[in-house]
């Protein structure tokens, strides 16, 4: 692993000020996603690890204004922070070092503005979320929101946002990445009032919030979790297409994420209705093993989904 020095030399980080705004967004990663923070100092090249770490600290920056609080409080932190992030896009300068980072990598990486102001708009949705009715609901929270931040992280690596065909592939991995944090997160959501799942979903299953929040182990819950699961590992094998479209570089980090996802889905599996009373988590010596998958080709076989036996 090269020092950070190092890697802020290879990024070309040169001035001080800027070295200590993105010295601030390695901190926080390390602080909120230690472990994301170690796959992309062990797995992304050190000239793109700084541009890496300051996308996904301000984009999880700006997640966590619209996740805490009450509504008035979450609502006030945002429209403070979106005014101070289209000033600096306009302007060129920043005061606030999460801010400043990645306003130079945006510059550096010549990120297409579109994907922030994209963002900022579809993370209004978190502000008062009123849940799903539809797939059609679904998908357009994912083009708003979940596709732009994933473009405003990982879509760094490509210089300008790279191709279309990346684009998309990203889109589809941001779907799959999604409905997995979805399920695995839902006992968490669903103590704080919110429900990511469509409501259309739950009639096709027989199955009312009530049922979900108050933990049921019925028929009707686990086909209903077992289904997510399942289109949510299609996706995935679907979005593995994306590894092929990134220079051999940067593919440790994306076969990460996709094998990560993978292993949260089947941990999913095992726990079955169990989901909706505690969130699923990570196995450690699973995720060492991830870490270390990741430099090899992707097992696609392994990516197969398994049914709904834990369901």
């Amino acid at each position: 692993m090269r020092s950070w020095q190092r890697c802020l030399d290879a990024a070309g980080v040169t001035s001080g000020s800027d070295r200590a705004a993105y010295l601030k967004a390695k901190q926080f990663m390390l602080s909120r996603e230690p472990a994301g923070h170690l796959a992309v100092r062990l797995l992304i090249p050190p000239r793109l690890q700084p541009h890496i770490l300051a996308g996904y600290a301000f984009a999880s920056f700006t997640d966590d204004l619209c996740d805490r609080g009450t509504v008035p409080e979450r609502t006030r932190r945002y429209e403070g922070w979106a005014e101070q992030v289209r000033a600096a896009l306009d302007t060129g300068t920043a005061r606030h070092p999460l801010l400043r980072a990645f306003l130079h990598t945006a510059e550096k990486r010549e990120l297409p503005r579109a994907w922030v102001d994209s963002y900022l708009v579809g993370a209004r949705i978190d502000l008062d979320f009123g849940g799903f009715t539809t797939e059609e609901d679904y998908q357009a929270y994912i083009e708003t929101l979940t596709w732009p931040f994933l473009m405003i992280t990982s879509g760094l690596s490509m210089p300008g946002g790279g191709s279309r065909a990346y684009a998309d592939s990203c889109r589809l991995l941001a779907d799959a990445c999604q409905r997995t944090d979805f399920l695995t997160d839902l006992a968490e959501d669903l103590r704080d009032g919110r429900l990511y799942l469509p409501t259309d979903d739950l009639e096709k299953h027989g199955v009312v919030r009530a049922d979900l929040e108050r933990g049921r182990d019925l028929p009707g819950v686990r086909s209903l979790l077992a289904a997510t699961a399942s289109t949510a590992h299609a996706t995935l094998r679907e979005a593995t297409r994306i590894i092929a479209e990134l220079p051999e570089e940067q593919r440790p980090l994306t076969r990460f994420v996709i094998l990560l996802h993978d292993h949260r889905l089947r941990r999913a599996s095992a726990m079955g209705a169990a989901v909706t009373r505690g969130p699923v988590r990570d196995n450690p010596i699973e995720c060492v093993r991830i870490l270390a998958a990741g430099r090899r080709p992707l097992d696609l076989p392994a990516l197969e989904p398994r049914g709904a036996e834990g369901f």
